[in-house]
């Protein structure tokens, strides 16, 4: 299903684990009712066990708790990290675990790669940051820079009836969620943003998020920035791009300049010389990895989320993003956008770019289309419909071994 926006919502910037995991932490210690919890990544460090730490309060007092991580990025929670959650009631759920083979993961494709949190009903965290300790700047030079957003108000609803969904619980455990007391009053308006959920699936909402992009840049008129951890996206927007600097919009795009994997600023160059030739100011953010995925438009439109623009993000993961409109939110994030450009990025201008021939530009097209049609390719690889695998409570203590009863995630079809 498609959602609608809604008015009278409450957005608030968060930036990077320092902003974030104190908010979200601060909300679980508060929850009173139900608890819902996705994320891609979750490790047994020093913000997971904190994470950990707060749910078993929680659950104690007797929240409601759901929480699905992802198979392929938290491959290696502990029989004890996750049986004490379980043993207290928590319903935890597994995305599409795989067995290793000679060692190795081999579930790469059509991953679960959204953070969302929903406490209560009446307060929501959405965007790119992961529950590790490479999302906080004291990490050192390699953590990741990256945003998320606190959201109260309406749109609070539909990402709650959303993760429900995805996680198979709207009906079987619909009193949790229906009661009228969970959800801001009907007449509440914590704020002026409008908001709208959107989200990726491997069924009918397959370019959702992309079409967005590229409906904003077409409606663009003075300023669009983008800042993308991994920018590999399709023909249609790297077009859309070009053609709203051609008429004398402003297009910035962020991009890692010291990249956590080296195949992805490889893979950005390519599009270097298409973009800068075609009006794009290109910037690489060189103080440390991006792991952004947000962008502003104007002066009111802005979008915060877990979507990359690249072919796993655009055509294989499970994403979701919130498309915000409003001023104040787009301002703050504009100013903060402006501060890492002039602070912590440098220019790729044209002079700098290789000079044009027929062996790189065949050896780019090439490229280009491997990497456009890979998705295409690596959805033939996983012969199975994606599931979800919930751990139960042990029957003993010390027993274990996992007993996952897996049902089938009708959200991630193939």
């Amino acid at each position: 299903m498609s959602y609608s926006w809604r008015e009278g919502n409450q957005i608030t910037l968060l930036e990077n684990g320092e902003q974030f995991f104190p908010r979200v932490f601060g909300a679980i210690r508060r929850a009173e009712h139900s608890l819902l919890l996705e994320t891609f990544i979750l490790f047994e460090d020093e913000v997971g066990n904190a994470l950990h730490k707060e749910l078993l309060a929680a659950a104690q007092r007797g929240v409601k708790i759901e929480m699905m991580v992802d198979g392929y990025g938290s491959p290696d929670l502990s029989d004890e990290f996750v049986h004490s959650l379980t043993s207290l009631g928590v319903r935890f759920l597994y995305y599409d675990p795989r067995p290793l083979v000679l060692g190795m993961r081999t579930n790469l494709f059509r991953r679960l790669h959204r953070k969302i949190v929903v406490i209560d009903g009446v307060i929501a965290f959405v965007g790119g940051i992961n529950y590790s300790a490479e999302h906080n700047v004291s990490f050192g030079p390699e953590a990741k820079q990256d945003y998320a957003v606190e959201v109260k108000g309406p749109i609070v609803g539909d990402i709650a009836h959303y993760v429900q969904q995805e996680m198979g619980s709207e009906q079987k455990n619909h009193r949790w969620w229906g009661h009228r007391s969970h959800r801001p009053a009907q007449n509440s308006t914590p704020g002026d943003a409008q908001a709208l959920l959107v989200y990726r699936d491997n069924d009918q909402h397959r370019d959702d998020i992309e079409q967005h992009y590229i409906e904003m840049l077409k409606n663009a008129k003075q300023d669009v920035i983008i800042a993308n951890a991994y920018f590999f996206p399709g023909y249609r927007l790297l077009r859309e791009m070009r053609q709203a600097a051609r008429r004398g919009v402003r297009v910035r795009l962020i991009v890692q300049g010291k990249p956590d994997m080296p195949i992805v600023k490889v893979g950005a160059e390519l599009l270097y010389n298409y973009l800068v030739e075609g009006g794009v100011e290109v910037y690489e953010y060189c103080r440390r990895p991006l792991h952004a995925k947000i962008a502003v438009q104007d002066g009111q439109w802005a979008t915060v989320g877990s979507s990359n623009l690249d072919p796993l993000s655009l055509s294989l993961n499970l994403e979701a993003n919130l498309m915000i409109h409003d001023r104040n939110f787009n301002q703050q994030m504009r100013e903060n956008l402006e501060a890492l450009l002039s602070a912590d990025c440098q220019r790729v201008y044209e002079s700098q770019l290789p000079k044009r021939s027929w062996w790189q530009l065949s050896k780019s097209v090439v490229v280009f289309h491997f990497l456009r049609h890979f998705p295409a390719i690596a959805g033939w690889l996983p012969a199975h419909t994606p599931k979800l695998a919930q751990v139960s409570a042990p029957v003993q203590p010390e027993m274990e071994t996992q007993d996952r009863v897996e049902t089938e995630n009708s959200g991630a079809k193939p």
